[in-house]
């Protein structure tokens, strides 16, 4: 068989798979979209209540935009903030539908694993020449095998979300109370209202996704005034928990931390810094959380807004190099890490960093990033840009990238990083709020806080 032949095979329909199938389209390929889901973009209506931080001119791919218009589209606002439900409405899902693409979706379709045909992860002699083989389950439990002439997995990592436990795996009793437990963004002003009105929330996480469940929560107790808010960080100094404020050149998503800011000078949220997650319990009084040797006031309701990392299970039979730590391509790493880099731009990359010691298999999209939380959308869709030229054996095009993303106005302490440009896809719940902002959110007035050290908690005032 000649591989050649093969069509491109994109794990994931969402903004970036969709993407990657536009460019390939452009290069003349021929790509097939497989897609877990029974609809496309299947994580992105999961969290389609949340406004995106970033406007529309940063979540449309300029390939797929010329393929709308060219079918007589018509274009939003690019200086308007969407919500996820927006992005699959007037974006996703017409582009899915257009005539070229449509036939080149394949629904239902969960990739368990992708390997050489004919070869485990040992053999070399002969490897490069065999085509790709995608183990594919429909939701009847019915298997198959395809072949393909390369693999863009941009299947993201919505789907493997961080647990509450501090090291890293699930804190003891968290797997048994997964019940009180969302993982993400709940619609706390909508599906999920109940679940949160009057109750003891405890949200726990720093980024900008707990940014948004604690502002629907605060909004949440001018109607259901018993709800009680907790907030539990890792970080024991506050520093820049609350982001770049007026110098962030997103202004949706410097309003999220001058909103949340807010919420905790009025007392609305506890904040509880210096706080780790060790274990959960049962009690008559409720969920009690507990960190090495603090105990926090019983719960009724948790929030884990901890972020999320890549699920590589599908790729072990292929000869990957990633970073230990971040789990992204190694050679990337260095520009994303967010122990280093919080200020700056992200550097342009593509498909030279992307590459992998098995030819022609891309890792694309917020699961490039591995753990960490600063992807934005318009850098995944000049990561696909790069790489369908790679695999269209353009690698001049591939490697000249170009991307330039806005600022946060959040700096590191020794002045060394790049870019931090976003969490997850630019979660920013400020549309409807934007009116009640001001202020900088980053330094200034006294933030009550409740900071756990040495096995004491005492009110402090930063």
């Amino acid at each position: 068989m000649n591989p050649s032949t093969l069509p491109v095979a994109v794990i994931g329909a969402g903004p970036i798979g969709l993407a990657a199938a536009t460019h390939l389209l452009a290069r003349g390929e021929s790509p097939l979209v497989l897609e877990a889901g029974a609809l496309v973009a299947t994580n992105v209506r999961a969290w389609g209540h949340v406004h995106l931080f970033s406007p529309w001119a940063y979540n449309i791919d300029p390939a797929a935009a010329r393929l709308l218009e060219s079918h007589g589209w018509d274009a939003p606002d690019p200086a308007a903030v969407p919500t996820g439900g927006d992005l699959v409405t007037r974006y996703l899902a017409p582009l899915a539908a257009l005539p070229p693409l449509a036939p080149r979706i394949r629904l239902n379709s969960r990739v368990l694993a992708v390997s050489r045909q004919g070869f485990d992860k040992m053999k070399t002699v002969g490897r490069e020449a065999a085509p790709f083989l995608l183990s594919v389950v429909s939701p009847d439990g019915t298997e198959e095998g395809i072949l393909a002439k390369a693999v863009i997995d941009a299947s993201g990592t919505y789907g493997s979300p961080n647990p509450l436990g501090a090291s890293g795996v699930p804190a003891t009793g968290e797997r048994a109370l997964a019940d009180r437990i969302f993982y993400g963004i709940p619609d706390i002003l909508g599906a999920h209202r109940a679940r949160y009105a009057g109750k003891r929330v405890l949200v726990v996480g720093s980024g900008h996704s707990a940014f948004n469940a604690l502002l629907d929560l605060g909004e949440l107790t001018e109607s259901a005034p018993r709800t009680e808010i907790t907030w539990a960080v890792r970080r024991r100094a506050l520093g820049q928990i609350f982001g770049g404020g007026e110098r962030d050149l997103l202004p949706a998503r410097g309003h999220l931390g001058t909103m949340v800011r807010r919420l905790v000078e009025e007392g609305t949220v506890r904040l509880v810094t210096g706080f780790r997650v060790d274990h959960l319990g049962l009690t008559d009084e409720g969920v009690v959380v507990a960190g090495e040797d603090t105990v926090l006031p019983p719960v009724d309701e948790l929030v884990a807004t901890t972020g999320f990392r890549p699920d590589l299970s599908l790729l072990r039979e292929l000869r990957l190099d990633l970073d230990p730590a971040v789990e992204s391509p190694r050679a990337l790493a260095p520009l994303i890490d967010p122990n280093v880099h919080s200020c700056g731009t992200v550097p342009p990359h593509g498909a030279e960093e992307l590459r992998q010691p098995e030819p022609n298999v891309y890792v694309v999209g917020m699961k490039s990033y591995g753990w960490a939380p600063t992807f934005l959308m318009l850098t995944g869709y000049e990561q696909v840009r790069s790489v369908a030229a790679a695999i269209a054996g353009d690698w001049e095009a591939a490697r000249d990238v170009r991307l330039e993303l806005p600022e946060t106005g959040v700096c590191s302490g020794d002045g060394r990083g790049t870019a931090q440009c976003g969490v997850a896809v630019g979660f920013g719940n400020v549309a409807a709020r934007q009116a009640n902002g001001g202020g900088s959110g980053c330094c200034g007035s006294a933030i009550p806080v409740l900071q756990v050290a040495g096995g004491a908690a005492e009110a402090q005032s930063r």
